[in-house]
């Protein structure tokens, strides 16, 4: 019996010596060096003893020197800028999906189905490509500033270099996270309660604004508080549009790793984006464990679908108006790749396809490193998810079920810092290899597929499982050849998911991706930075398409598997 138990607890072993040391230690190391303003070699620690001595008397000059610089200087004016920048863009979000997602909920507005469809365009556009297209719009030369000037304006009607700018890209390109949330909560409000208060005598709008709303609320603090989180995390937009003079903590964390290797500085800022992450999204769980904000009122009508004629008008005027936006930008970037030249006129001056021939042959090594990567970061993601499923069903594993959550709140950037400092010196030093960008984009989209996986794994019967253990076979190997091929409709969804979400992925990219090893995002974030624009938005298109066409699968797959 122990030879049979054996195979599964090595492989439970293994699984927790890969997020000890690829998640925690970069953390704890992350954390160490915020007091001790250079690396700490914890690692090595354990293998020499001069390194393990260096260590010790490293930690031995700790000060709060960091910490200090942090609550007084730019360290401080970037937190505030980025909280100021992220509390707005949560309440304008909100504010914005509220009519939205009641129009799309709860009325007959015309051509709901076509808005829904369009609300999904934002999620399939990597934040620095929709931050790329407002500078093609609203720049100097932008085909929206031009037509601001045909109508008597002066220089621009948006500067998208700035704070203004920044918040707009966020707020309509963001504003699905929390739309879909807000329309599952006005769908299940009570009907009952609604024809309750029309029947004595109250207008619509009142209904409205006293018993529709209210019961939304929970739904709509909960969507407000990820957009939070959401926006906060952001590195693409505000690396793309922040201009000099402002100070947002992602950016600064940046420039201190990669242009000053100011270790201190890099670590406290990735502590403080970590502990505000961490806090934002523990307020929204908070919010919605174990809490039904269902109403006590019998049995659930139907609710009545407003068809008011003048408050559908306005509210699809409304919902037009917030779908054409994104719709244009990626229209924008769309023209911008066939186009010869596009300087102060409302359209390119000539069209071409040249610029997806010059993307084909000189960088067809992006499009292959970004399929490869992916392709590695699934394949590591499928193996540990299908375990770690396993042992938190089948097992109660509570710890692992906690310790694959952790990424969800550290940003991007900050994993990225952290994994530089801790793997930039012997024994391991994976800091510019391919190795370590493959385990940044597992242990980042690992969440997506055990989520997925989770629910395949609780639809098998454990009786299926113990036959096959009963006639010789060990629970390793049941796992494996048993378990594993019944849970392939959870797997291949989340597989899906996982491969769009690295094809996309930007702040890691940036931060670990070797030269050799350079994906998509990196090579249009490259481009964008030597202003070869029209290389930059061929090879965005060539991204998007990617992501549509996976997206497109994960439909596919979906429809299955409900059949």
């Amino acid at each position: 019996m122990r030879d049979k138990i054996n195979g599964l607890l090595i492989v439970k072993i293994l699984i927790y010596v890969f997020f000890g040391l690829f998640l925690i230690l970069p953390l704890l190391s992350v954390f160490l060096i915020s007091f001790t303003g250079v690396p700490v070699n914890i690692i090595g620690s354990f293998i020499s003893l001069e390194t393990f001595r260096t260590s010790i008397s490293i930690i031995a000059e700790s000060s709060l020197e960091n910490y200090s610089r942090m609550l007084s200087g730019g360290y401080f004016s970037s937190l505030r800028n980025s909280l100021l920048m992220s509390l707005l863009v949560m309440v304008l979000v909100t504010l914005m999906c509220i009519p939205l997602a009641y129009a799309i909920a709860r009325t007959t507005m015309p051509f709901k189905k076509i808005i829904s469809a369009l609300c999904i365009i934002p999620l399939i556009v990597p934040t620095f490509i929709s931050a790329y297209a407002f500078i093609i719009m609203f720049g100097r030369s932008g085909w929206v500033t031009q037509i601001y000037h045909m109508l008597g304006g002066e220089g621009m009607l948006l500067n998208p270099y700035s704070f203004t700018g920044i918040v707009i890209v966020q707020i309509f390109f963001f504003f699905p996270y929390a739309l879909w949330p807000l329309v599952a909560a006005f769908k299940i409000s009570d009907a009952t309660l609604e024809e309750s208060s029309q029947n004595m005598g109250a207008k619509n709008w009142f209904t409205f604004i006293f018993v529709t709303f209210p019961l939304a609320i929970p739904g709509m603090l909960s969507s407000a508080l990820l957009i939070f989180t959401v926006s906060f995390s952001d590195f693409g937009t505000p690396i793309i549009l922040a201009p000099s003079n402002l100070n947002l903590i992602v950016v600064e964390a940046y420039r201190e790793i990669s242009g000053f290797f100011n270790w201190g500085g890099a670590a406290i800022l990735t502590v403080v984006m970590i502990i505000v992450a961490a806090l934002f999204l523990w307020l929204q769980h908070l919010l919605v464990k174990g809490k039904n904000y269902g109403s006590i009122s019998g049995k659930p009508k139907q609710p009545k679908l407003n068809d008011n004629k003048l408050a559908n008008t306005v509210l699809f005027i409304f919902s037009l108006v917030v779908v054409l936006v994104p719709v244009l930008a990626i229209g924008t970037v769309f023209m911008q790749s066939i186009a010869t030249t596009w300087g102060s006129d409302l359209l390119p001056a000539g069209y071409t396809l040249d610029n997806y021939r010059s993307v084909f042959t000189s960088s067809l090594g992006s499009i292959q490193n970004s399929i490869i990567l992916a392709l590695g970061a699934l394949i590591l993601s499928v193996i540990i998810s299908t375990f770690i499923s396993y042992f938190v069903v089948r097992q109660n594993s509570s710890k692992l079920d906690f310790m694959t959550s952790i990424p969800l709140v550290v940003p991007g950037i900050a994993y990225g810092v952290a994994l530089i400092q801790t793997f930039n010196v012997a024994p391991l030093q994976l800091t510019g290899t391919a190795i370590l960008l493959i385990i940044a984009y597992t242990i980042r989209r690992l969440p997506y597929m055990i989520r997925s996986t989770m629910g395949s794994m609780r639809a098998i019967k454990q009786d299926i499982e113990e036959a096959a253990i009963n006639l010789g076979a060990t629970p390793l190997t049941a796992a494996i050849t048993i378990i594993a091929p019944l849970m392939l409709p959870g797997i291949a969804a989340g597989s899906v998911l996982v491969f769009i979400t690295v094809i996309k992925e930007t702040s890691i990219s940036i931060l670990l991706a070797p030269a050799q090893w350079a994906p998509m995002s990196l090579a249009i974030f490259q481009n964008i930075m030597r202003a070869e624009y029209y290389t930059a938005a061929a090879m965005s298109i060539i991204l998007i398409a990617i992501v549509l066409l996976l997206q497109g699968v994960a439909r596919m797959i979906g429809s299955k598997k409900l059949l």
